[in-house]
């Protein structure tokens, strides 16, 4: 088994949304994620998406899109990036979701193989540009709802199994500062951490290693739309 990850994939079926406005990089940008998914992943093995999945504001319209996904093979875990508005409820999520490869976290984990994977949104760390008193509101409200999933990935784990989180916005401002997030996956013992959110000429490392945690950075356009191979 093998575990992949890709982030913002920003599809648009429903709407007009095309992505080559941000670059001609962009152009057909899930056919070549799509080509490569397709060559690299097997059906037992995992990817993993950290949000910015579609830009559909509805669950209907957002479906349309997921399914695009359905017949690509392995098991899909999903988070919620910042542009996911059809995100609302996550039990009609689950619910609704096309087939039995699709997981989706919210404030809690899942275990799959010998692999327990927790996951939430983040948000601008302190330290960011422009940082301001909201920011710091939501900072500390994802804070708790990563320390609410470490609480379910504790009563999922079992012994020898690997802890890997996944997070839509960076977990630590440029100079890579201490936060509650990477205190958060040091103190629960995460392997490795996913993000995605940051695209163009931002520079962010494509992997980093803070106090024995591996960070990588899976947005689709900073990797070449093709998916990273982390075990």
């Amino acid at each position: 088994m093998n575990i992949y990850a890709i982030g913002d994939l920003h599809l648009s079926s429903t709407s007009e949304k095309p992505m080559d406005i941000f670059g001609p990089n962009w152009a057909g940008h899930f056919e070549k994620i799509r080509a490569d998914w397709l060559e690299k992943v097997q059906p037992d093995d995992i990817v993993l998406i950290p949000g910015d999945i579609s830009w559909a504001m509805k669950l209907s319209d957002a479906l349309i899109d997921l399914n695009s996904l359905a017949d690509l093979p392995g098991k899909k875990v999903f988070i919620r990036g910042n542009h996911d508005y059809w995100w609302s409820g996550i039990t009609k999520l689950r619910d609704q979701a096309p087939n039995d490869t699709f997981f989706f976290l919210q404030t809690d984990g899942i275990r799959l193989d010998n692999f327990v994977f927790v996951g939430s949104r983040g948000w601008t760390c302190p330290g960011s540009a422009d940082y301001t008193e909201q920011d710091q509101k939501l900072y500390l409200r994802e804070a708790e709802r990563f320390r609410l999933a470490f609480l379910d990935a504790e009563r999922l784990k079992q012994e020898g199994d690997r802890l890997v989180a996944l997070m839509h916005y960076p977990p630590f401002n440029v100079k890579q500062e201490d936060t509650l997030f990477t205190q958060l996956f040091e103190k629960n013992g995460v392997e490795k951490v996913v993000f995605g959110h940051i695209h163009g000429a931002t520079y962010f490392p494509y992997r980093t290693e803070k106090n024995g945690v591996e960070y990588h950075l899976v947005s689709c356009d900073k990797v070449g739309f093709s998916l990273v191979k982390l075990y």
